[in-house]
């Protein structure tokens, strides 16, 4: 009887109306009836729903619900008694108001106590009910694609069905419909070659879809897969799996097993056997492999059986898998603002209400990445000018404009970094140290690793291959080389903006005070504000790079690097005052100095070189050395020293100073493009220890020092592109450890050195481009290490008269080189 009453509602609104009443005439029970008032109004909504829900209750809760309908039935005789007490009959008014308190007490309790309890239970039994419900629509799908697979009729494109609706979410969600068309020549030209090597080519067993993140890779995968022609040649026997960084394995390998052999469906017990195939030819079938993170993973999933392709879809290069790789390219301009405007504007085109200047800055910033394009539109979609105007600055700085641009793209692409090793990581993060769109010179990133994370040469060239091939930088040689015998000096460093604001972004993790990497991000008119407000106690960063213009004296602040052992000066002008703060480097073990702009800069304040004991490593680009003197502190600790584009202002002349006593320790001399040397001067043979003497480019350079030959620990000579040099010292065939000897683009070059064969450590001659000339001393048949000759056609054949004698000499003629595009530099 009581809980029909309950879900009815008679007692709480007959209960309800009987508080008001009390609450406006008795002063004894107004607090109690205030109470319950409260606590019926939560109360009375869920009986209502209660009653048109048509439910069935458990008997406990039956239970509960009956003692709470009784209390409401006592709470409402209570209430009518109050009603009917004269008000002077303070004692029985003292008893009513007594029991009003204790039903109020026991309503309250039933709320904040089994009510509770009940919500929780029919959260929990509604989630069961999802999750069963769900299991049997899978198992209907599962019982679908059997029937489906037994007929020999695709799912999809011939794979699971949860890995088509996989495969069409992730296409709405990073191109959205029709967007496809907005990725214009670029991506249709991909989705050719790709096509040729997955069905125009028998041999390639397993081909490659590479390029860093957000790059449309997927989105050209899964075009391929859709187009009419591939899907007739693999008769829709196509396969599409995302891998992901922690896959399932063996539930991996079962899907592909029980799709290559056709046996069906294939449960989480079920064995994939090792089996071999006997047979030459078999059905046509395509596997792709998508968001693959490892090479051992790939292996495992890779079946060779005669007719079956792999496509694999990854960040990463596997050359040691893949018998052909297609690189996606990034969008070119007109692409890249279709696909922008698309996003922001929800058209292929500026409106004209837009800043149509500010709308190609942002776009200019995004470098061409699909992904990029797409988050940064999205964020600025129907956002004021000023907004944009914010946003547009603060990716200049490598800065998210908003947390949906940090989620959905910094983050996202941080994924990459996350899966790398500590070391490699590391060295990724130093990338952010360099300005955006330049080339940086392999030689300095190799000499800053070897000093900061303790490894030798040959580990950072190969970290720096591995960030290669994981696309999170490119390894561009100089185009005026053109070789396969091309040297650390010859290749350059590039990375995509995204990837540096990536770099620039993880570096930001701690306060300014402790960060390991203090950065600007662009170029600016001075040391940056936050710097300055927090120079009252000492930065921690292991690597200070730092981008202004001009820079006097007084456009510094005093601040404090204890921990400092890179320091890199990127500046803009013809007047910079190196730093004072250098005085407060003391771990300082490489500097790097780069002026950017056409001209020359002349750099004051070179006493602060006086304190830099620890100094190993120090490159000057585009600037005007000044003159050394005898008063010159000595760099005891120096072992590389790299002059490119510099004014050396006859700073070498030995008449003023000596080179050994200021560079005692200088294994590697460098002088690139130098205009106004004319001759090296002869203190530079009393360098003991030098290994590594580059001369490259310097187009006035007539003469070298006759006694060259006292470099006995010389290892490299290159004197590449000095035109004006006619001869070589005699003294040559006394550096008895000489392993490499570049003489290439010498036009002006006579002749090799008659006693050239006494080089018994000489491995590697490169003499391309050297007309004039036409023979080989005698002596040259007696140069017993060399195994490589890189030459002109005319002398071609009298280095393969010499090979008769050395069968494992390898010549080769260079091929022509004329692109002029180093001339952008």
């Amino acid at each position: 009887m009581a809980i029909q009453d309950l879900f009815s509602g008679e007692i709480a609104t007959e209960l309800l109306e009987m508080l008001i009443k009390i609450s406006r005439k008795s002063l004894l029970c107004k607090s109690s009836a205030d109470g319950l008032i409260s606590s019926i109004e939560e109360l009375l909504p869920i009986i209502q729903e209660i009653r048109y829900s048509g439910v069935q209750l458990p008997a406990m809760r039956q239970s509960q619900l009956n003692r709470i309908s009784e209390t409401l039935r006592e709470g409402r005789e209570v209430a009518q008694n109050v009603l009917n007490s004269g008000r002077w009959n303070v004692y029985k008014n003292l008893q009513l108001a007594r029991k009003m308190e204790k039903v109020e007490k026991t309503v309250s309790r039933f709320l904040n106590g089994p009510m509770q309890a009940h919500i929780l239970a029919d959260v929990h039994h509604l989630r069961f009910d999802m999750v069963e419900q769900f299991d049997k629509l899978d198992g209907s799908a599962r019982r679908i694609e059997q029937r489906l697979s037994s007929k020999n009729i695709g799912v999809g494109d011939g794979g699971w069905v949860e890995e088509e609706v996989k495969r069409v979410e992730m296409e709405e969600e990073r191109l959205g419909r029709g967007s496809w068309e907005l990725l214009g020549v670029g991506l249709d030209l991909g989705r050719s070659k790709v096509k040729e090597l997955v069905i125009g080519k028998d041999n390639l067993g397993v081909v490659g879809i590479c390029g860093i993140g957000g790059s449309g890779k997927t989105t050209l995968a899964t075009e391929v897969c859709r187009d009419d022609e591939v899907k007739s040649y693999f008769n829709n026997r196509i396969l599409f799996l995302t891998v992901s960084q922690s896959p399932n394995l063996g539930q991996m390998k079962g899907r592909i097993w029980s799709f290559l052999s056709g046996t069906g469906a294939w449960g989480s017990n079920d064995v994939v056997p090792q089996w071999k195939l006997q047979y030459d030819t078999g059905p046509r079938m395509l596997v792709v492999l998508d968001d693959v993170w490892s090479l051992s993973v790939l292996e495992e999933l890779i079946f060779k059986i005669p007719g079956c392709k792999t496509l694999v879809v990854s960040r990463f290069k596997f050359p040691e898998v893949f018998n052909a790789t297609f690189e996606v390219q990034l969008l070119r301009e007109e692409e890249a603002l279709s696909l922008f405007c698309h996003t922001a504007f929800g058209q292929k085109s500026i409106p004209p209400t837009a800043d149509a200047n500010l709308v190609k800055q942002v776009v200019t910033e995004c470098k061409g990445l699909p992904l990029a394009l797409k988050v940064i539109g999205a964020s600025l979609r129907n956002q004021p000018e000023m907004y944009w105007a914010s946003a547009k600055k603060r990716l200049s700085r490598g800065e998210p404009i908003c947390e949906s641009h940090e989620n959905k793209l910094l983050n996202r692409m941080a994924i990459s970094v996350d899966y790398l090793p500590k070391k490699v990581r590391e060295c990724f993060l130093d990338l952010g140290s360099f300005p955006e769109d330049k080339k940086i010179p392999l030689d300095v990133l190799i000499n800053m690793w070897v000093e900061i994370h303790d490894i030798d040469e040959e580990e950072a060239f190969a970290i720096l291959v591995e960030l290669a091939h994981k696309n999170l930088l490119a390894l561009v040689k100089d185009p005026r080389v053109g070789d396969v015998y091309s040297s650390y000096y010859e290749i350059f460093v590039t990375q995509h903006d995204v990837l540096r604001d990536l770099a620039l972004h993880l570096s930001k993790c701690e306060s300014i005070n402790d960060r390991k990497r203090l950065l600007m991000p662009k170029q600016d008119m001075g040391i940056p504000k936050e710097w300055e407000r927090n120079a009252c106690r000492p930065f921690d960063a292991q690597i200070v790079s730092i981008h202004t213009g001009e820079m006097n004296e007084m456009d510094w602040c005093r601040m404090e690097f204890p921990k400092a052992e890179v320091l890199i000066l990127n500046f803009s002008s013809k007047e910079y005052f190196l730093p004072p703060f250098i005085y407060d480097m003391p771990k300082l073990k490489a500097l790097i100095v780069i002026n950017y702009s056409t001209f020359s800069a002349t750099l004051h304040n070179f006493s602060v070189f006086s304190d830099l004991a620890n100094l190993k490593s120090l490159w000057l680009e585009r600037v005007s050395v000044s003159k050394l003197s005898e008063d010159t502190t000595p760099l005891k600790n120096l072992r590389k020293l790299s002059l490119v584009l510099c004014k050396i202002n006859n700073s070498l002349d030995p008449s003023v100073i000596d080179l050994p006593r200021i560079f005692p320790s200088l294994a590697e001399l460098s002088i690139d493009h130098s205009d106004d040397l004319i001759q090296l001067p002869s203190s530079i043979c009393r360098m003991e220890r030098l290994r590594c003497l580059s001369i490259t480019n310097c187009h006035n350079l007539k003469e070298l020092p006759s006694d060259l030959g006292r470099l006995k620990r010389l290892n490299i000579l290159r004197l590449y592109a000095c035109p004006n040099l006619e001869t070589l010292p005699s003294s040559i065939d006394e550096l008895v450890l000489l392993k490499y000897l570049d003489i290439s683009q010498c036009v002006n070059l006579k002749c090799l050195p008659e006693g050239i064969g006494r080089l018994a450590r000489l491995e590697k001659i490169d003499m391309r481009e050297c007309p004039q000339i036409w023979d080989l001393p005698d002596s040259a048949a007696y140069l017993q290490s060399v195994r490589r000759v890189i030459c002109d056609e005319e002398i071609y054949w009298e280095w393969q008269d010499i090979k008769k004698a050395m069968p494992d000499l390898h010549v080769q003629v260079a091929e022509k080189c004329f692109s002029l595009e180093w001339l952008n530099e």
